[in-house]
């Protein structure tokens, strides 16, 4: 083995160490990486559950970034199909209107209108007198009768107003409401007059 004479690059001087090396290791410095590693984790599932609603839909902003004040249009009215019960409906005394319930009754034609149409007053009845007092009656509420007699039968019930064709609907509805009945009906069963009266027992006169 060749040995050289000794030079100055044999003496190096003793010191700290130059190059790449590892430092000696912190306390504590395993725990700041595990809390960046928890923060960051945390922040990407939140994230992530951000975007799932939207993408559901569950998850709405208002428009105009304003108040979410109610208007008086979302106030919800109780009503028999959402089960509001009867006490939250207003009262007659609270200002506001009672609904009639019942339906008026169909207008009948007036006096004036019967022109030659014929009137005659049947008594169905064993009650002596009665067509002429219906006769009387129609006379003072203005309408012209033609002729009373008697209808064949004493067991009528029901007093009826009947007529002969579907014009004169209205004319024997207007007389029933001047005898305070009801009831009217098409039927040629009395071909002698245009509007027959058939009094019943329900009459009084």
């Amino acid at each position: 083995m060749t040995r050289f004479p000794r030079d100055r690059f044999d003496d190096v001087p003793e010191g700290p160490r130059i190059g790449a090396h590892r430092g000696a290791a912190r306390r504590g410095g395993g725990w700041v990486v595990f809390a960046w590693a928890a923060l960051a984790t945390g922040v990407l599932v939140g994230v992530g559950v951000l975007v799932l609603n939207l993408l559901n839909g569950s998850v709405q902003f208002p428009e105009g970034g304003g108040s979410t004040k109610p208007s008086a249009s979302s106030t919800p009215t109780p009503s028999a199909s959402t089960g509001g019960s009867a006490s939250d409906a207003p009262a007659p005394g609270d200002g506001a209107a009672a609904p009639t319930q019942s339906p008026s009754a169909p207008t009948g034609a007036a006096p004036a209108d019967q022109g030659a149409t014929t009137l005659v007053v049947l008594n169905g009845t064993s009650t002596s007198g009665l067509a002429a007092n219906a006769s009387a009656k129609l006379a003072g509420a203005g309408w012209t009768v033609t002729s009373t007699g008697d209808a064949g039968t004493t067991g009528s019930t029901q007093t009826i107003v009947y007529y002969q064709q579907a014009s004169q609907a209205a004319l024997a509805q207007g007389i029933a409401q001047s005898l305070g009945v009801t009831a009217v009906q098409q039927s040629s069963a009395f071909p002698n007059a245009d509007v027959s009266v058939v009094l019943g027992a329900d009459y009084s006169g």
